[in-house]
């Protein structure tokens, strides 16, 4: 029995390693083919895209293992998990391979260039383990797909071109937490079965065509924490369901037309942190029962029609740091308890209709950084707390009916950097510490009652760039110095001041606008003021000056007004004064001036009232209001001789310039030239470039070794010329995708000149082949510079550019485009100076086929497919964004932002300059705060979803050139700060 027992066993124990072997190699057989599929998988999906960056070399058939390939991320049993190639610079269209791993957890193929359809069955094929789908930051196309996962968490499809409307069945993904589709062209309504979503924390659907009321269902989706429906044209009433959402941390409707009051249930989210309302049409007043809101950090109601008046409530808001009730139509008295908040920093409550006194202990609890109380109907003084926190930079009051004298304590804030107090009542002298602010760089105290000397003190305000302190009653002498170098905008008119002008006025290298007039100053007007090179308007009427006009004014080479009406100038007219052209505007009456007016342009077409009151006299026809000038006598044999020496030097002078002329026309006529049996057709725009480059130098250029950059619209090769080495860049094309008006409008562009535009030299074609030859631009992309750079230099960047457009927007006829304003298209020479490249398609397309999308076009013009010059100054915006921050729209790392436009939004509007600013010119924020602060701001205008709502190319320019010189900017002011 016991033997018998043992050879059973023994055979079961053989059955048992029988078994286990065979399962052995049936996994090693299975992991094979299961290995071998995603292998193909994954082949697939790299043969239809483009991978420049060669991030994608290490995937071939001789790898091992899959796990080792870059941007995959394995699971234990070695079956792909996670596709990851974010920021890769990868394009093509989307395979939908990658749908059919059968293990696969994550894909994240964001910020690339992928275009085309997303694969319409990617939710219905998709693996059942798939949670994460990125596909942000891409330029893919047409609708949503429809159908569902059961296992996705996360769905971001953020700012590409998906277009049409948001499916029904979207809430079959009823496992998401995460969906962010904004930043497309998705129109139609937000449909209510997005509330099957019932997991749902995070929801965006900002910056669309969407329209429509926003949805009651949206109450029923518990989970939520974040509501991103800005930037849409939604309209009805915001829901009152919103208020059971007791999850929610951030609520943002902004810019849409909601109508309506705030409902009181949004007081139910005792969990909100920020809740941004502005941009809307809003009506009636805000429920008190949203002050007992105590996480809010950041309240934004403004641009809205809200009334009524700001309860004492407000003192529950402890945590809130930000403020925004500005223009709205708000009553009543500035609550005291807004005193009483710890943590308030922005405080913006102007364009309203408030009254009363200005809480007298605000500033002393508070850290405050920013206040404008602007354009309301205050009254009383200013309270000496307001800079207590010493951290207060912007104080902005004017346009109210304050009195009294600035208070003692702003001459010790040192923090204060822009102060406009002006069209107040305000009274006394200035004291003497408030002329010694270092980092001040406006002020503005005009139209008051300040009265006193200006000239007993000393002035130090290094920073110093705008000073008005017109329509006062201050006396004396002008000051030597205000203690600044950095002097823009001076206006001291319509005060008493007595004296002469001192030479030191000439001491101011930026100085563009004097404004001294309806004084009492004395004396000759100072030569040295020609030492002012920047000076753009000087007006001296209204004073008792006397001498003569200096010849110096002549030489200034940008003056453009100048007014010395009403003085006792003596004299004669400086013969060259207006010989500069820009000069346009002269008074010069109601002195003792006489004499012939000189025959410059200005004089020539000048009003008769602005040379009255004076004993000159005019014989040109246009000036007839003057009486005719007395002949004088001349000797007729030399005048014969010098007539005869003039008439012959004329006629040297036209046939030199005809011969020029004919011999550059013919170096600049079309040529045929025969190479190969192929008919060449060439023209140059430039005598130069006819005379040292040949067919065969532009055919020798297009050679694989020559290539200097690869681009969607074509290949750019560097040629040299053979007989004197002459670089330039050729860039080829197809004929047959040019439309026929191409080559006409090349040679419209040919005549283009400008220093920061790089020059077309000219163009060569056969039947099949083109080529466009521009001049060799000798530096680097600014894409490869920008983080080295300084911020004088980048500053000095964005001025080129914006030059540049200027030119392109309006000096030329038609006017011209850039076309896709991105770094790319910036090349940057050894002096620090831009020059942009124009993409040709802008100029020559009426369709879409030659539009080549990318991050840095603006959202109309990614709808409409055409080029416009508001879209060249939205791609602007964004290089002036990543020129101050060092992010650009490609970037990734925005945080609960969908954009680099929303994040910089936020920044400006919330965070400390250090957050934001690019680390590489942090160690240059303190002494540049205020330029980089205006800067954004001008950015920001740029990047508006509005075209309409965005600077001209002149403005912008202007802007630009005179930073924080001018009382108040050239276009609508954002909703985030004061535009005043």
């Amino acid at each position: 029995m016991m033997i018998k027992m043992e050879k059973r066993q023994h055979h079961q124990t053989r059955l048992i390693w029988c078994m286990l072997v065979f399962l052995f190699f049936f996994s090693i057989h299975t992991c094979a083919l299961d290995g071998s599929e995603e292998r193909q998988l994954l082949l697939s999906f790299k043969a239809s895209v483009n991978d420049p960056s060669h991030y994608l070399s290490n995937w071939n058939t001789s790898a091992n293992t899959l796990c080792n390939w870059h941007g995959i991320t394995c699971n234990d049993n070695n079956n792909i998990k996670a596709i990851e190639l974010t920021g890769r610079n990868i394009s093509g269209k989307l395979s939908s391979s990658i749908f059919h791993l059968s293990h696969i957890e994550t894909i994240d193929l964001s910020n690339n260039q992928l275009s085309g359809q997303l694969p319409k069955d990617m939710f219905i094929s998709g693996s059942n383990s798939l949670r994460r789908l990125n596909f942000s930051n891409n330029i893919l196309t047409s609708t949503l797909p429809q159908g569902s996962l059961t296992t996705l968490e996360v769905l971001d499809l953020s700012n590409n071109m998906i277009s049409g409307i948001i499916p029904n069945d979207v809430g079959l993904l009823s496992t998401l937490k995460f969906l962010d589709l904004g930043g497309n062209m998705l129109v139609g309504t937000i449909p209510s079965s997005i509330s099957n979503m019932s997991s749902l924390e995070y929801l965006t659907l900002a910056s669309n065509q969407l329209v429509g009321k926003i949805p009651t269902q949206l109450g029923q989706m518990k989970n939520l924490k974040w509501i991103y429906l800005g930037y849409n044209n939604l309209s009805g009433n915001i829901p009152e369901q919103i208020g059971n959402l007791f999850l929610l941390n951030h609520l943002n409707l902004v810019y849409n037309n909601l109508t309506g009051e705030i409902p009181i249930t949004i007081s139910n989210l005792t969990n909100l942190r920020y809740l941004f309302l502005y941009g809307n049409k809003l009506t009636g007043p805000v429920p008190q029962s949203l002050f007992s809101l105590e996480k809010l950090v950041s309240l934004d109601l403004s641009d809205n029609f809200l009334s009524g008046e700001i309860p004492e409530c407000v003192f529950n808001l402890q945590n809130v740091e930000i403020l925004h009730l500005f223009s709205n139509n708000f009553t009543g008295k500035i609550p005291k308890a807004l005193a009483s908040l710890p943590r308030l920093q922005v405080l913006q409550l102007w364009s309203n209709k408030f009254s009363g006194q200005i809480p007298k202990r605000l500033g002393n609890q508070n850290s405050l950084t920013v206040l404008d109380l602007s354009s309301n109907n205050l009254t009383g003084k200013i309270p000496d707390t307001l800079c207590d926190s010493g951290r207060l930079f912007k104080l902005i009051l004017f346009s109210n009916s304050l009195e009294g004298a600035i208070p003692l304590s702003l001459s010790s804030c040192k923090s204060l950097s822009r102060v406009r107090l002006q069209n107040n009542r305000l009274s006394g002298e200035l004291s003497a510490e408030f002329t010694k602010l270092p980092l001040v760089y406006f002020l503005d105290i005009s139209g008051n009652n300040l009265s006193g000397r200006i000239d007993n003190r000393k002035w130090d305000m290094p920073s110093l760039q705008m000073l008005n302190m017109a329509r006062n009653r201050f006396f004396g002498k002008l000051p030597e110095t205000f203690g600044s170098q950095k002097l823009e905008n001076l206006d001291l008119s319509e005060n008493w001041f007595s004296g002469s002008m001192l030479p030191s006025l000439g001491t101011f290298p930026e100085l563009m606008q004097l404004k001294l007039s309806y004084n009492e100053l004395s004396g000759p007007i100072p030569q040295q003021l020609s030492s002012c090179k920047k000076l753009v308007s000087l007006d001296l009427s209204h004073n008792r000056l006397t001498g003569t006009i200096p010849t110096s004014l002549s030489d200034m080479p940008v003056l453009g007004d100048l007014d010395l009406s009403e003085n006792q100038i003596s004299g004669e007219v400086p013969r060259n004064l207006g010989a500069k052209v820009s000069l346009v505007q002269v008074n010069i009456s109601h002195n003792k001036l006489h004499g012939i007016l000189p025959p410059t342009a200005v004089f020539l077409a000048i009003d008769a009232s602005a040379v009255d009151g004076n004993n000159l006299c005019g014989g040109s026809d246009t000036m007839s209001a003057l009486p005719p000038c007395k002949s004088v006598k001349r000797n007729p044999t030399w005048w014969f001789i010098v007539t005869c020496f003039l008439v012959a030097l004329l006629a040297f002078g036209v046939a030199s310039y005809l011969f020029v002329l004919l011999r550059r026309r013919k170096e600049l006529e079309v040529k045929s030239v025969e190479i190969k049996e192929r008919i060449w057709e060439l023209q140059f725009f430039e005598s130069k470039v006819s005379r040292s480059v040949t067919i065969h130098d532009i055919l020798s250029a297009a050679k694989e070794g020559n290539i200097i950059a690869k681009g969607k619209t074509g290949i750019s090769y560097k040629g040299e010329s053979v007989s004197n080495g002459m670089q330039f860049v050729v860039k080829e094309d197809s004929v047959k995708s040019l439309p026929p008006s191409f080559w006409s409008q090349m040679v419209e562009l040919g005549k283009l000149r400008h220093p920061n535009v790089i020059k077309l030299i000219g163009i060569c074609h056969s039947e099949d082949d083109a080529y466009v030859l521009f001049e060799y631009c000798e530096g680097k992309v600014l894409t490869q510079v920008m983080r080295d750079l300084s911020w004088d230099q980048r500053r000095k960047i964005a001025v080129g550019i914006a030059k540049a457009l200027r030119f392109l927007h309006c000096c030329c006829s038609p006017s011209l485009v850039a076309g896709c304003m991105s770094p790319e298209k910036v090349i940057v020479d050894a002096k620090g100076e831009p020059h942009i490249r124009l993409s040709l398609s802008a100029q020559v397309r009426t369709d879409s086929k030659g539009f080549i999308a990318s991050a840095y076009i603006a959202p109309d013009a990614k709808e409409s497919k055409v080029f416009t010059e508001k879209s060249d100054i939205y791609g602007f915006g964004l290089v002036l964004i990543e020129l101050l921050t060092g992010k650009g729209p490609t970037d990734t790392e925005f945080g609960a932002h969908q954009s680099v436009v929303e994040w910089a939004r936020y920044c400006y509007s919330d965070c400390h300059l250090d957050v934001w600013t690019d680390s590489m010119i942090r160690e240059h924020v303190s002494s540049n705060q205020n330029e980089i602060v205006e800067t954004m701001n001008l950015a920001l205008h740029c990047t508006a979803g509005d075209p309409t709502a965005r600077p001209c190319a002149n403005e912008l320019y202007k802007t630009l050139d005179s930073i924080l010189r001018t009382s108040r900017s050239c276009v609508p002011g954002l909703k985030v700060s004061s535009p005043f």
